[in-house]
């Protein structure tokens, strides 16, 4: 029974369908990890420390030593995504409560879920769609998306836009295990392909550890928040992420429009802020189950429409060559042969 290739047909599927398990453990039997205990309770309350496994492992991935042309498009992409996320969190933080929307076709929308599904793009989706459509060096670009991995990028943003305030040593925390992990996988290549071989595997682990801290009924109350906030991250950081690609990092878009999606592992990051900041810890279910759909929704939308993309242009690009090109010379007489 081949449920791997199953579950890699669904998009974000390694985090999504165990996260779904999860919430159905939470839904139907919520005591269950502290009936069985010991390490089966460490599964379903461990997403914490399996997700400072991860970013340990997701730092150490990282090289450095990549060519220009790579460290300048993902530079660019990654500061515009930032960037773009930033200044959503403020304009969001104005007309959103602080205890998120309510009620209406938007109840349970939040500052938090729109930081944390716009601020990190799904670095595995983007290296696939470029290695289709794009150059080798454009599919290389993802070298320095895994900086956005884990909550620090949010955290800075929900600080600069004044939303939250977090204590140095949180920054610190939150950051150190991803930094001593770059640190070994740049000093020892074998240590880089050691620990990465572990970032794919811990993805369903800290998924299912994340369900279990939603209940399907919030799932099923956010569904449609979430797809039209998945649609608005593809807008909303697409449209800069393509002029960035084609102004700055000199590409034709496409790389930018394959950037513009949500992270599977964005969505552990309401959880861990919410560990954090107290105040946040109401509004971790509704945001987690957004950003679990906005991913679903981009990883579905974005690779269509990077292919409508790149076919666009290539038909642009031939027609444009095809009219620039020199025209025939005219036959001469002594050219012609009866």
């Amino acid at each position: 029974m081949k449920l791997k290739k199953t579950i890699d047909r669904i998009p974000g599927g390694l985090m999504l369908v165990p996260l779904l398990l999860g919430a159905c453990v939470h839904t139907f039997a919520p005591g269950a990890g502290k009936y069985f205990g010991s390490f089966t309770n460490g599964l379903i309350a461990g997403t914490v420390p399996i997700l400072a496994v991860w970013f340990f492992c997701m730092g150490a991935t990282i090289d450095l030593r990549a060519t220009g042309t790579v460290l300048r498009k993902s530079g660019t992409l990654l500061v515009t995504k930032m960037v773009v996320a930033w200044i959503a969190t403020i304009v969001a933080s104005h007309f959103i409560p602080v205890d998120g929307i309510k009620a209406g076709l938007f109840a349970g929308l939040s500052v938090l879920a729109i930081t944390t599904s716009m601020d990190m793009t799904n670095g595995g989706l983007y290296a696939a769609v470029m290695q289709q459509y794009g150059t080798k060096e454009e599919a290389g670009a993802f070298v320095l998306m895994s900086v956005e991995s884990g909550p620090l990028v949010s955290m800075i943003i929900l600080g600069a836009a004044g939303v939250a305030f977090f204590e140095p040593r949180l920054f610190v925390g939150a950051v150190l295990p991803f930094l001593i992990g770059f640190a070994l996988g740049n000093i020892d290549s074998d240590l880089r392909e050691f620990f990465g071989r572990c970032v794919h595997p811990l993805i369903p682990f800290f998924g299912f550890a994340l369900g279990n801290g939603i209940d399907l009924a919030v799932i099923a109350k956010s569904g449609m928040a979430g797809v039209l906030l998945g649609l608005a991250v593809i807008v909303v950081t697409g449209i800069p992420l393509i002029l960035a690609d084609r102004w700055i990092a000199g590409g034709n878009g496409a790389a930018g429009l394959a950037a513009s999606s949500t992270a599977g592992a964005a969505v552990a990051n309401p959880a861990i802020i919410g560990e954090m900041i107290p105040s946040f810890k109401p509004l971790v279910p509704a945001a987690t189950a957004m950003v679990a759909t906005a991913c679903l929704v981009t990883a579905i939308l974005v690779p269509m429409l990077t292919a409508v993309w790149v076919r666009r242009h290539s038909t642009r690009d031939a027609l444009r060559e095809e009219l620039l090109s020199p025209a025939a010379p005219p036959l001469k007489e002594g050219d012609v042969h009866v």
